[in-house]
């Protein structure tokens, strides 16, 4: 670790320290500096955990109002990572996982196959049982050995499902060789005009399966922009908690080729988790993130325990009441710096958790030490969050929980063990439940997001998000700076798309 470099903004951090202060995202501002940074030209290239990586700085939080396969899938396309919550049953959530990770894919190494004598009917029976998202089947004689393919077209003109596999498939096949690429399949799916290519072994066999409608998806000029595996599949994580039932979620998601999973727990600092960290660890080849934290001390201890990220984060959300129940936290942005500082230069990178209000909020967590941010109620009001859109007041809404709400302690075992809470008869929460103001799809709400974020990287001159942390230094604003930094002395007669008015200032206006 290198934590005897010396950045800008140590002294500042320090300074406050000695003062016994703790900052969050309203105390501070970054400060501008010389810049021969457009910001259109900066990079957004990141880490969430070790050893995966993004494309831009954002993560959607593993909560059942935010992250599910709709959310996660968006997330990646456009470059960050959704994090499926675990207030779902082990099959649900690796469901959800799957969804995500089948929804692109490059070569199917084992796709699922069927046999030319079972009936139609047997075929639609797994889909359903399954969940299948596709309905392209390579079929097998007895002996293993490539019949013909089923497909979707040949599911639609099929008026008979007591009909077998056999006599319903397509017969007229292309192959390729096993080891055919990307590229190479792409060209003769297109001259041929197959929307399948089954790749065959020198003795018949099925050694993968190519699917047009996949690979165009590849080759478009924005999957530049995905958050991609090797496999060119999206990159997707889901939460889990700790003991019987970690591994338990564990075995499942494991088997849809889940890329980083989060040990999700309102304190990580404890044995419990330290202990489950360790057997995945030793067990699996996984990336493991742990959260949530908000002291160095505890950064260090988790690092040392074989964490490959961390969460920083206890009490910051929007939704979240930890902090005045429990009399504990420290605000985020002394948190996520404390944090970062201790493990610096360790190759662990820290995700800032809760706090976000504003794009400019980003910046100044990247510039305290985080490599990525995650969000909740940033991302709660949009079209790809789980709930449905209200009506409220002449506004549209959409409804927003913490996972120590009561409502979601009630129903999800998940919740209450995130908080160390087991009778369900008597619950603490720690969270409350709310409305989101509607924000619409998440491509254009993540164009804002970062839009600030390169605009505050071009001010201070930043080429890409080690630079940020590396550069950055702050100033602490007075009550009167941050009333200064937000529109004053007008009345606010339209929101910009990237800044709104919270809501009592929306209920005064809207009196007036």
């Amino acid at each position: 670790m290198k934590n005897n470099v010396i950045l800008p903004k140590d002294k500042f951090f320090n300074d406050i320290e000695k003062s016994h202060y703790a900052l969050t995202f309203g105390d501070v501002k970054l400060k501008t500096g010389h810049s021969e940074v457009p910001p259109n030209e900066v990079s957004l290239e990141s880490k969430f955990s070790r050893n995966i990586s993004l494309k831009i700085p954002i993560v959607s939080a593993a909560m059942d109002r935010v992250t599910e396969h709709k959310m996660a899938i968006e997330m990646a396309k456009l470059g960050g990572l959704g994090v499926i919550h675990r207030n779902l049953t082990p099959r649900e959530q690796a469901h959800e996982v799957a969804k995500v990770k089948f929804y692109l894919n490059g070569l199917i190494e084992k796709p699922i196959c069927v046999n030319k004598n079972q009936k139609m009917q047997e075929v639609i029976n797994l889909i359903e049982d399954k969940k299948y998202g596709f309905h392209t089947f390579p079929v097998l004689k007895r002996n293993g050995k490539l019949r013909g393919m089923l497909t979707k077209t040949d599911f639609e003109f099929c008026n008979d499902y007591s009909k077998t596999v056999g006599e319903v498939m397509t017969k007229n096949l292309k192959t390729a060789p096993k080891g055919t690429g990307i590229d190479e399949a792409y060209e003769l799916m297109k001259k041929n005009k197959k929307k399948a290519l089954p790749l065959i072994d020198d003795d018949g066999n099925i050694a993968g399966l190519y699917v047009y409608s996949d690979l165009k998806r590849i080759k478009s000029p924005l999957a530049d922009k995905y958050n991609i595996d090797e496999k060119g599949q999206l990159r997707v994580a889901a939460a889990i908690g700790v003991g019987d039932d970690a591994f338990n979620r564990l075995e499942k998601i494991l088997r849809k080729n889940v890329d980083v999973v989060v040990i999700d727990t309102a304190h990580a600092d404890s044995r419990s988790v330290i202990e489950t960290l360790k057997e995945i660890k030793n067990k699996c080849s996984i990336d493991v993130v742990v959260g949530n934290i908000s002291e160095p001390e505890s950064a260090k201890r988790l690092v040392d325990a074989g964490a490959d990220g961390i969460k920083v984060g206890q009490g910051p959300g929007s939704i979240c009441t930890t902090r005045v129940i429990a009399g504990i936290g420290c605000p985020q942005v002394t948190a996520v710096y404390n944090c970062s500082k201790v493990i610096y230069g360790s190759g662990i990178p820290v995700c800032a958790d809760g706090g976000l209000r504003y794009s400019g909020d980003i910046t100044i967590a990247i510039g305290a030490g985080a490599h990525s941010v995650m969000m909740g109620s940033m991302l709660a009001g949009i079209d790809e969050s789980p709930g449905e859109i209200v009506f409220f007041n002449g506004r549209q809404w959409k409804e927003y929980r913490g996972m120590g709400s009561l409502a979601a302690m009630e129903s999800s075992k998940g919740s209450r063990e995130r908080y160390s809470q087991t009778d369900a008869e008597k619950l603490v929460p720690e969270g409350i439940e709310g409305r989101i103001p509607y924000k619409g799809p998440l491509k254009e709400v993540i164009y804002q997001y970062i839009g600030g974020l390169r605009s505050g990287m071009g001010y201070v001159g930043a080429a890409n998000i080690n630079e940020l942390i590396e550069k950055a230094d702050f100033s602490i604003h007075s009550s009167e700076g941050q009333k200064e930094s937000h529109p004053h002395d007008v009345i606010i007669t339209k929101e910009a798309s990237n800044y709104s008015i919270n809501n009592e200032e929306f209920k005064k206006w809207k009196e007036k």
